[in-house]
């Protein structure tokens, strides 16, 4: 049976100078005028364009399933996100906002173990926040390719102290963890936000955990959730391939007990998916909209940007970081998560000064 899939494309500048011919992207700062239509089958896929103006007729032809899977997708690609609720802070994804990094780790990639001394660490996070980060992202364990795995008290000992320390201060705290226990504790700490990159899949009671802790939940897709996240990634159209595991994941968490308005998706960069991989879900990032959650991205000087810069070091990828970002946010990305977060901040103020221009131009 062929499955039907949705991209908002052909965005529009100046929306209100074209009345009739687009429609809002989520809740956010963005017009598109146009979709792509992607039925994909066993053996083929075909895909068409489709204006906004003519989508009424257009989907009237189609026969009745395919009808009603692509007025739901459509509604899932216009409704607009609830906030999140993270401790006092209500943060609103009518605008992109940044999501900093703090690994406290000995072996992260980006930023050699400065961050496992407490102070240093709290110092960083409070730094980016007054820069306008409105999320910070702690991880106690390394996801690299070939990282050891952490024993979970060893993990939530390193992250505790700086999430009480930060949560205290009315900082809005994420933790990066996929073990169960560590969800436990950092919550108690003061995380207001879970992000797993197994999707809540690693640890069997890591469902039950993030219902009870009542906080919202990124998930995030690799191909495998054993130790090894980077493993048996092999995909016959990756862009697909993730929005369907994606989306069969947040129909089990949602059944699980967690509401949609407080799941957030992660399509993953560089988890188990080769150079060529990664740029086709960066091309096509909105494509995940039709997901009805929020949307997260992640590719802060990550490998693929050496492969692409006459491998750059991992601390010599700033100026391809922010791009990224701002190729994400300029399809509708809700949250960028980043390490560089006083840049990436810098740089959306920008374009959303450029955003707020267009908008209230004159018809």
């Amino acid at each position: 049976m062929n499955k039907i899939y949705l991209r908002p494309t052909g965005f529009v500048e100046s929306p209100q100078r074209h009345e009739g011919q687009s429609l809002r992207l989520a809740g956010t700062m963005l017009w598109f005028s146009q979709l792509e239509y992607i039925e994909r089958g066993a053996n083929s896929t075909r895909r068409q364009l489709v204006a906004v103006s003519q989508w009424p007729d257009f989907i009237a032809a189609l026969s009745a399933p395919d009808r009603d899977r692509s007025a739901s997708l459509l509604e899932r690609i216009t409704a607009p996100r609830a906030a999140l609720q993270l401790g006092s802070r209500t943060i609103r994804l009518d605008q992109p906002h940044v999501m900093g990094i703090i690994n406290a780790t000995p072996d992260s990639f980006s930023d050699g173990g400065k961050n496992l001394d407490l102070d240093v660490a709290a110092e960083a996070a409070f730094e980016m926040s007054s820069a306008g980060a409105a999320i910070i992202d702690i991880g106690g364990e390394s996801t690299r390719p070939g990282a050891a795995l952490v024993w979970e008290g060893e993990e939530l000992s390193r992250v505790e102290p700086l999430i009480r320390r930060l949560s205290g201060a009315g900082t809005a705290v994420s933790i990066d963890t996929r073990k169960a226990s560590v969800m436990e504790g950092a919550v108690q700490a003061g995380a207001s936000m879970i992000n797993d990159i197994s999707a809540l899949l690693y640890d069997d009671r890591a469902v039950d955990v993030a219902r009870t802790s009542a906080v919202p939940v990124v998930l995030m897709h690799a191909p495998s959730q054993s130790s090894d996240p980077h493993k048996d990634g092999v995909y016959t159209d990756v862009v697909c391939d993730v929005f369907d595991w994606l989306e069969d994941r947040v129909a089990c968490v949602e059944a699980a007990g967690i509401s949609r308005d407080k799941i957030l998706v992660d399509p993953g960069i560089g988890f188990g998916k080769s150079l060529a991989e990664n740029l086709a879900i960066i091309n096509n990032l909105a494509i995940y909209h039709a997901l009805g959650c929020g949307l997260l991205f992640g590719a802060s000087r990550k490998r693929l940007i050496g492969a692409l810069a006459n491998e750059a070091a991992a601390d010599d990828r700033l100026g391809a970081s922010i791009f990224l970002a701002l190729r994400a946010v300029e399809q509708g990305a809700h949250i960028v998560r980043v390490h560089d977060a006083v840049e990436t901040v810098q740089a959306i103020q920008v374009w959303r000064g450029l955003r707020d221009t267009a908008l209230t131009a004159a018809a």
